[in-house]
């Protein structure tokens, strides 16, 4: 598939709608043991709903979108530790220039910091994803 420039808003809508599910699902649930497994698991997913955006859009200025992909690419290539920069042994493992300074992003981590999603830090974090998909793809 070529870069996407836009999403049409039926599309962000859907996508939106299948994450707040999977939220109250787990809410339902009860399954507080799996949380951080879960909301990792769906970071992922919220990621490659949209994967295949222009990353000249996105910007590099540690916005949400900026975060999530940061998030997946420290969750699935680097033991889950947080990792801006390209690591030696993955050099796709980033974008280069990407900023995600911990005062300004949605979950504060810092380099070397363990990823561990909460229910609540996912929240946060989609709140800010779709709002940024919004403001820069519809």
């Amino acid at each position: 598939m070529l870069g996407m420039k836009t999403y049409e808003r039926e599309y962000v809508n859907a996508c939106r709608a299948k994450i707040d599910a999977d939220v109250r699902v787990f809410k339902r649930s009860g399954a507080k043991g799996l949380e951080t497994t879960f909301f990792n698991n769906l970071v992922l997913k919220m990621e490659y709903m949209f994967v295949h955006r222009f990353s000249g859009i996105e910007g590099k200025d540690g916005n949400p979108l900026n975060e999530v992909r940061v998030l997946c690419n420290s969750i699935l290539l680097n033991e889950g530790k947080l990792q801006v920069e390209k690591l030696p042994r993955w050099p796709n493992s980033a974008v280069a220039g990407l900023k995600l300074p911990p005062d300004t992003s949605v979950l504060k981590l810092r380099v070397g910091d363990e990823v561990k999603v909460s229910e609540a830090d996912f929240v946060r974090l989609a709140k800010g994803f779709f709002a940024e998909i919004e403001k820069k793809y519809t």
